[in-house]
């Protein structure tokens, strides 16, 4: 009758000593910054520093050489940079740049439409056309219409072979701006035309298979299902082309339009002892408008990224926010040891 209670009293104590040993094995967690012997110390890099020091001493002796040489002329640069006639030739060259890439995509969405449509006169006439236009170099579409006037005097609209409906002088129409919009355009649309096929392409074909098991007419299909998606792709490819038009204006120079370096050029061959200090002066104008393109590129791409990614990229405000925090974390724990 006494066995059993003993037994019991005696697998108590038992219980509790095993919980207790391993309580008592398991290593304490202190509140305070990790000792010397916690602490996961880095992989030693070396390389990387000598490579870092190595660039760090190039990029100052070419500021050093930007900022004390006499040949460029800082002065002079300052005073060319904001006068009214660069400026007349930097809104030309927005005004171009602008007509052209707006019309250079319309052109490149219908393009592409066409060579993937199922119809063969379509394909052939797109292809041919890209083809074409990027076979050739953009200066001498430029300069050809330029002189289009000499070919064609007078442009008409009617039946082939027949009676025309609609005649006009072709010399009055064909402006110095709507000749370097024109063939801009025609030129960039060939670009523009694969760089949407191809992001055209990339949508999944279930998607496509999606909408259309739906019902939803091929218009309804592009324009709301199959064009956002492919918008991801298309974005990053097109404002890349969108800055070698933005510097490729400066070929419409040769059709007596004066853009930006049309006005630096001419204004360097009347003072020629400030060629290098105008030619600063375009290459400056040039990034900044570069690089507006690249922050709108930047949040166009963040944008259209929201639905495939989990969390949006930060932006630049945002990753210095984020590496302030990490430098207070990184003091701070220093200065608690």
């Amino acid at each position: 009758m006494t066995a059993a209670p003993r037994f019991r009293a005696a697998s108590k104590p038992l219980e509790f000593s095993l919980t207790d040993s391993l309580l008592l094995s398991a290593p304490a967690r202190s509140s305070g910054p990790p000792g010397p012997a916690e602490r996961v110390l880095p992989l030693r890099r070396p390389g990387r520093w000598v490579a870092g020091t190595v660039v760090l001493v190039l990029v100052s002796q070419a500021a050093h050489g930007l900022v004390t040489n006499p040949f460029y002329q800082w002065d002079r640069f300052a005073y060319w940079f904001v006068r009214p006639v660069v400026l007349e030739g930097l809104l030309i060259t927005l005004q171009v740049a602008a007509c052209s890439a707006v019309l250079g995509l319309a052109g490149g969405v219908l393009l592409a439409l066409c060579r993937l449509s199922g119809s063969p006169v379509l394909r052939s006439v797109s292809w041919t056309y890209i083809w074409l236009f990027r076979s050739v170099p953009l200066i001498v579409v430029l300069l050809f219409l330029y002189n289009l006037g000499a070919l064609y005097p007078s442009l008409s609209v009617g039946i082939p072979f027949g009676p025309a409906f609609f005649t006009f002088d072709e010399s009055r129409l064909a402006t110095d701006l709507v000749v370097a919009v024109a063939g801009l355009s025609l030129s960039e649309a060939a670009y523009a035309a694969e760089i949407v096929r191809a992001g055209v392409l990339s949508v999944d074909q279930g998607q496509h298979e999606a909408a259309a098991a739906l019902g939803l007419p091929r218009r309804y299909q592009f324009a709301r299902i199959v064009f956002p998606q492919a918008l991801r792709s298309i974005v990053p490819s097109y404002v890349n082309q969108l800055i070698g038009l933005l510097k490729a204006t400066s070929l419409v120079f040769y059709v007596s339009l004066l853009d930006l370096f049309g006005s630096v050029q001419s204004l360097a061959s009347t003072y020629p002892g400030d060629v290098v200090p105008l030619l600063l002066v375009a290459t400056v104008w040039y990034v900044i408008l570069t690089s507006l393109v690249s922050v709108v590129q930047f949040y166009v791409e963040r944008y259209y990224a929201r639905g495939a990614l989990r969390t949006a990229a930060p932006t630049p405000l945002q990753r210095a926010r984020a590496g302030l925090r990490d430098l207070r974390i990184r003091f701070r724990t220093e200065t608690a040891r």
